[in-house]
């Protein structure tokens, strides 16, 4: 991933985070976010295009037409018409207009490039945003990935954009969370399924996070981009729009990532679709999904979905979606390990008895922006008896990680590449044919599906992995004496320190 280093060691795009958030003054985050990332995906489009254009012009005595809109989409690049180019408006960043000249140039963009009609955001002549720090913000963004190739620079601007996504996220905090999984969550997610080739659906595909690490996994290990297709739904056009431009801005197809705001259960836009690998973050315990208006709905194949609790609707829409030998990663709310309510274990039951729970992760608590409701992992297979992994038809993998991850904030933790591939390492040990798998008390345990059976289908990790090797030997009477110390300690300094404050308002007292 292509990153600059400023000679003060702190990277660009915090760098460039801290000087567009000193911009923002009295415009909520939740707006901001739309005015530079439009502007980040516009400068993106522009270079893409002036790339195109220089070659181009340099092959005019050949035919070649620079302002021919047909040049660019053979090369899959966008057209940019002339007073949309980002010199253009470079050049126009100090009049007092300006924000009326980006609300045109979006304007013209989605008139000439069919694909992004009704994406791209048109908020810069709002009387809240000042002009000139939106010419400063202008300025700003057009200094990302200044001296860089042009071919690196969509990297660069990629890179930034995501990180910007995640840093407006972690600024909205709870209504942040609604569009964006967090980094580490994601990166998990494609570890640990390794989507090389074929179809990668995300149903609540929020702003293609999932779809855009797919790619990246893809890349980092010398696959091939064009071997995977991506599918996606959302609901919430806000964030499709969003998940467009993270997907353009990447270089990746997202003619079939579609919004509509029924949403995947009432309105499935992809109905005939068998994915090879489904990732996805679905909002967890969600009441109001429409459920007593589809009680005898195909999908429903393992038990009907309380209308209460949405939970075992989306896992159904997931397995119903798989292909034969189709693998999912989900992340759902920890208690769809243990909940009993509407007839939600009968459906885990049917999950288990037929095979289809690959492995359980219990993540730790804060790792989700929206919600502080605990998190577990469900990674799923159609084919766990004959795929190109061993048989572990008549075994679950649990893994207990709950005590993974550092603290960024006071209320958000993310898990390390080391927590990753820790426990990314112990599934693919497990999994694969020449794995080298243990069991290790306290995180993780391999357990047949006899065992799950006497546990009532319960799958939270914890019943199975048990306490790790050192808190067997915990010597309790050791540490209450070491916590009874403690306390006298603190009892004796919090005496002296009353009997100093006694003294010092007495000598007040007395100088009165």
């Amino acid at each position: 991933m292509a990153k600059q280093k400023p000679t003060n060691e702190e990277p660009l795009e915090k760098q460039l985070w801290k000087t567009a958030d000193k911009l923002r003054k009295n415009i909520d985050a939740a707006e901001y976010k739309h005015i530079v990332l439009g502007l980040i995906f516009l400068k993106y489009i522009s270079d893409a295009f002036e790339e195109l254009y220089s070659k181009l012009k340099a092959e005019e005595a050949n035919g070649a037409d620079p302002e021919d809109k047909d040049e660019y989409k053979a090369e899959n690049v966008f057209f940019v018409p002339q007073d949309a180019r980002w010199h253009y408006l470079q050049s126009k960043a100090k009049q007092p207009e300006i924000g009326k000249f980006v609300d045109d140039a979006m304007d013209a963009i989605e008139k000439e490039n069919a694909s992004l009609k009704g994406v791209l955001p048109k908020v810069f002549a709002r009387q809240n945003l000042d002009p000139t720090s939106l010419g400063e913000l202008i300025d700003l963004v057009g200094n990302i990935a200044l001296g860089d190739a042009k071919s690196r620079s969509a990297d660069v601007l990629g890179h930034v954009f995501e990180y910007f996504l995640g840093e407006f996220a972690l600024a909205e905090g709870k209504k942040g969370g609604q569009f964006y999984t967090p980094r580490s969550v994601v990166e998990l997610l494609v570890e640990m399924l390794e989507p090389y080739k074929g179809r990668v659906f995300d149903p609540c595909c929020g702003s293609g996070g999932m779809f855009v690490h797919s790619e990246k996994f893809v890349t980092e290990h010398q696959g091939k981009v064009n071997d995977i297709s991506i599918y996606g739904q959302e609901s919430n056009q806000t964030t499709w729009r969003l998940a467009k431009m993270n997907l353009a801005i990447r270089g990746i197809d997202s003619s079939q990532v579609k919004w509509n705001n029924e949403g995947s259960f009432l309105n499935d836009a992809h109905k005939d679709l068998k994915a090879d690998y489904i990732i996805a973050n679905p909002p967890f315990n969600v009441s109001d999904w429409g459920g007593d208006l589809m009680r005898t709905d195909g999908r429903w194949q393992y038990g009907t979905p309380p209308t209460g609790n949405a939970n075992f609707a989306w896992m159904q829409h997931f397995i119903y979606h798989l292909a034969p030998s189709g693998q999912a990663g989900v992340v759902l709310a920890k208690g769809s390990l243990t909940s009993k309510a509407s007839g939600e274990g009968d459906i885990r039951k049917a999950l288990v008895e037929n095979g289809l729970i690959d492995c359980i992760v219990n993540l730790p608590a804060k790792l989700f922006l929206n919600t502080q409701i605990p998190a577990a992992l469900w990674f799923m297979s159609r084919n766990r008896r004959n795929g190109k992994f061993r048989d572990r038809s008549n075994e679950i993998l649990f893994i207990d990680a709950r005590n993974l991850g550092h603290l960024i904030n006071r209320r958000t933790r993310e898990l390390s590449q080391e927590d990753i591939d820790k426990i990314t390492n112990t599934y693919h040990n497990w999994r694969n044919l020449e794995g080298k798998y243990e069991d290790i008390a306290g995180f993780c345990a391999s357990a047949p599906i006899s065992r799950v059976k006497e546990l009532d289908y319960i799958l939270t990790p914890g019943r199975y992995v048990g306490l790790p090797d050192e808190e067997y030997d915990f010597d309790f009477k050791e540490r209450f004496a070491a916590l009874k110390a403690e306390l006298e300690a603190q009892l004796k300094e919090e005496a002296q320190l009353n009997e100093i404050i006694s003294a010092n308002l007495l000598k007040i007292k007395i100088n009165e």
